[in-house]
């Protein structure tokens, strides 16, 4: 399959993934996660905001939780890190390259699933997982045996040569966490992964994010606090695009009191922290 890209190319455009990139496919790239420092990230042009305002960060080995309230920042946050967006201000370095340098060598070991990703219906998840392999510029010989092994991964080696028209939301959202994957990333930045993902998937998803974080940074943007709470090493807090919080979750859990809204310690720790930034009591 791999050896028909152009004719997969020409089937369809992809949408809101990592850009093509051109090289050397095999430079090694020290691994040194993520590193900013003042980040801002302006969106909106001339009167817009900043979704990111003045952002320090540092994460390594492991796998991160971002949380943080509706507009924090979260999203624009993670498609600076994935190259996306360019940053406005400050300085960040992605695996000890600094993004205002040269990228290429980057991409080829970042995995991002998006918020939302579009794609061309009458792929197969097959086809659609050796497509982002091929445009992450993995050599041809691995991708067959890379692609099986990321839909093993997410459960979907029964249905890779089914449609993604036909798959439930739950599963294309799998398809999407296969193609993050699929060229085992030293950063892998995940938008609100368990987005239509039943219970017992997202126990699965919880064990395979960390298994991955034995070897990589992952980064994991999520309103589900259970989530973070169950996978996570250390958890980064945003509020108004700047970060409040970083530590971990046993530490979020303290933040909080029973006079805090949330139905676990770690909850009540999350609006305590919240609340203190923004000024609205409890909440």
């Amino acid at each position: 399959m791999c050896c028909r890209s152009r004719e997969i190319e020409n089937r369809g455009r992809l949408c809101a993934v990592l850009p093509k990139v051109k090289g050397k496919p095999h430079e090694e790239i020290t691994m040194n996660g993520i590193e900013a420092d003042g980040l801002v990230v302006r969106v909106g042009g001339r009167r817009g905001r900043n979704a990111v305002n003045g952002l320090d960060l540092r994460l390594g080995r492991g796998v991160h939780g971002l949380l943080g309230p509706n507009g924090a920042g979260k999203t624009t946050l993670i498609r600076t890190l994935a190259t996306v967006q360019a940053p406005t201000a400050g300085s960040l370095s992605l695996l000890g390259t600094p993004v205002s340098g040269r990228l290429r060598p980057v991409r080829r070991r970042l995995g991002y699933l998006p918020q939302h990703f579009g794609f061309y219906k009458r792929f197969k998840v097959r086809e659609f997982v050796e497509y982002l392999a091929w445009l992450k510029e993995m050599p041809p010989a691995s991708i067959p045996g890379a692609v099986h092994r990321a839909l093993e991964r997410v459960g979907l080696t029964d249905r890779a040569d089914d449609k993604l028209k036909t798959l439930s939301g739950g599963m294309v959202r799998r398809v999407g966490i296969a193609q993050a994957i699929v060229n085992e990333p030293e950063v892998l930045l995940l938008d609100e992964p368990t987005v239509g993902l039943d219970p017992a998937q997202r126990l699965r998803f919880r064990e395979l994010v960390v298994e991955l974080g034995q070897q990589a940074c992952v980064l994991i943007s999520t309103h589900l606090v259970e989530d973070v709470a169950a996978a996570c090493t250390d958890v980064v807090l945003v509020s108004e695009g700047s970060a409040v919080f970083q530590g971990t979750p046993a530490d979020l859990a303290t933040a909080g009191t029973d006079a805090h809204v949330g139905d676990s310690p770690i909850e009540r720790g999350y609006s305590a922290l919240i609340s203190a930034r923004t000024g609205g009591g409890a909440w």
